[in-house]
């Protein structure tokens, strides 16, 4: 959601760092393009003042205008300013949930209708369960709109969190008093009362809230609010913060096209931290709100720590052995081929990976320009789906006929499963490689000695410099350079 923003910083840093020396009015010029680019980002007036305010201080020293390198200075000071506004601290860690409070712990969804209150609610209900272990209830208490209750229902048994039994005709109020007498006679560690909502502020709402809060005594209130309503989710945010005792907000469609302003501004406005992100429709699409990592996604500066983290989720770690112990034997079939395009599918996509590696932001512009789409992905599978096993398990057996019969069977044309054979070729030519190294101990050792791009060209991967055609935490499988011509949109 915020490439937009991204884009136009990545224009105004690279010209600065273009740069040997900067003057205070170059400074002050790029401090105007950038308070330009937030405000179009739809991040809050005096937020974005504050911000450039901050930001020129400290860039217009003797210290930064003197340094070596006085470009990536400034970048640095925006980077920090940009971490401080989104969360504030180090900004390396995120702001969880307050779990260790005396059981059953009340977290109060609370938010507008339509905001993603109920599907936020299950989503959290399942990673408290998987992440901390922890025995979860959830409760509608949504009486006004039509089968509310039944969807919290339905949800809870997709990700196996228990529910409350629905009462026809039972009032919020009394359905709280109820959700906690069930929490603690069935020894449940963490209750989550889904809201009602409106399709707009009212003292009715608010009077609502109060009331069920007042009974729960909730542990966190979470402020649920769309990023795509914009500059008005953080109006929303105030209205809400000025009547209920917020503890933090949750956003969600952050993988939605909004600007990003609501995002930047909600910790100034609310004073609140931003604890979590709906990246997804699904029930697993939700992670915790780290403001460093953020800021480092908006600088191009990429987000492997994520990355990592989602590739463990993404890679069953016995598949994962498996094929290390394949690739150490210089063995790759397409077999193994295809289980890594399904990691990068699970993973999120070529967009997704893109956007978090490092010095990967003007790859993935190309991409988005020459069609590239994540469809690339299904068309190869879509190809080793319709080879026989023997076929998958020895490529070379792909002779004219077979090629062309694949083809028809994929839907596709001869010229693509060329295209997916000779990129085969390439990863088992870099696996065998690998093992002439002395496997990935070799590798790693060849890491540390000449670096990663050192290691590469004695591979004829590129030399010096040149970034890895791999993508981590996919088992290492190296991405040949005529990929470009295969992920060509049909």
């Amino acid at each position: 959601m915020f490439d937009t923003l991204s884009d136009r910083l990545g224009t105004v840093f690279d010209r600065l760092r273009g740069r040997g020396a900067l003057s205070e009015q170059d400074v002050r010029d790029a401090m105007r393009e950038v308070r330009v680019a937030l405000l179009e980002a739809d991040v809050a007036l005096p937020v974005a003042r504050r911000f450039i305010d901050s930001v020129t201080e400290k860039a217009v020293g003797q210290d930064v205008l003197r340094s070596v390198t006085p470009g990536q200075m400034v970048v640095k000071i925006v980077h920090d300013e940009l971490v401080e506004m989104l969360g504030g601290g180090d900004g390396a860690v995120a702001e969880g949930l307050n779990l260790a409070a005396k059981p059953p712990v009340v977290i109060m969804m609370v938010g507008l209708q339509g905001s993603g209150k109920t599907t936020t609610t299950a989503k959290l209900a399942k990673w408290i369960r998987e992440k901390h272990g922890k025995k979860a209830l959830m409760a509608s208490l949504d009486v006004a709109r039509p089968a509310a209750q039944e969807q919290l229902a339905v949800l809870g048994t997709q990700v196996e969190v228990a529910t409350l039994p629905i009462v026809q005709g039972q009032q919020p109020v009394d359905i709280a008093r109820r959700a906690l007498e069930s929490a603690r006679l069935q020894a449940i560690d963490v209750l989550l009362l889904d809201t009602a909502g409106r399709l707009h502020v009212d003292q009715a709402l608010m009077d609502e809230m109060k009331a069920v809060a007042g009974v729960s005594a909730p542990t966190e209130v979470l402020l649920v609010v769309d990023s795509l309503t914009g500059q008005d989710a953080v109006n929303v945010a105030q209205s809400f913060s000025g009547e209920v005792p917020l503890t933090g907000v949750v956003l969600t469609r952050m993988d939605g096209d909004a600007r990003g302003g609501a995002a930047l501004s909600m910790r100034h406005v609310t004073g609140k931290p931003i604890k979590f992100a709906g990246t997804g429709e699904k029930l697993d699409a939700i992670e915790a709100f780290h403001p460093g990592r953020v800021a480092d996604r908006i600088l191009g500066m990429g987000d492997v720590v994520s990355l990592v983290e989602k590739a463990a989720t993404a890679i069953k770690e016995e598949e994962a052995e498996a094929m290390a112990r394949r690739m150490a034997k210089g063995q790759f079939d397409l077999n193994d081929l295809r289980m890594q395009l399904k990691q990068m599918q699970n993973m999120g996509g070529l967009g997704m990976l893109a956007g978090m590696m490092p010095g990967m932001k003007k790859a993935k512009q190309a991409m988005a320009q020459s069609g590239v789409d994540d469809k690339v992905l299904v068309h190869m599978d879509a190809i080793i789906g319709s080879m026989t096993p023997k076929e998958r398990e020895r490529p070379e057996l792909m002779n004219a006929k077979r090629k062309k019969r694949v083809a028809a069977g994929a839907g596709l044309e001869v010229q693509d499963v060329n295209k997916l054979l000779k990129m085969h070729q390439e990863m088992a030519r870099a696996m065998k490689q690998i093992r002439k190294m002395g496997g990935f101990k070799g590798l790693a050792a060849a890491f540390g000695k000449g670096g990663l791009g050192g290691a590469l060209g004695g591979m004829g991967m590129g030399g010096p410099g040149v970034p890895p055609p791999s993508l981590p935490g996919l088992g290492g499988g190296a991405l040949p350079s005529n990929l470009q011509d295969l992920m060509k949109k049909k």
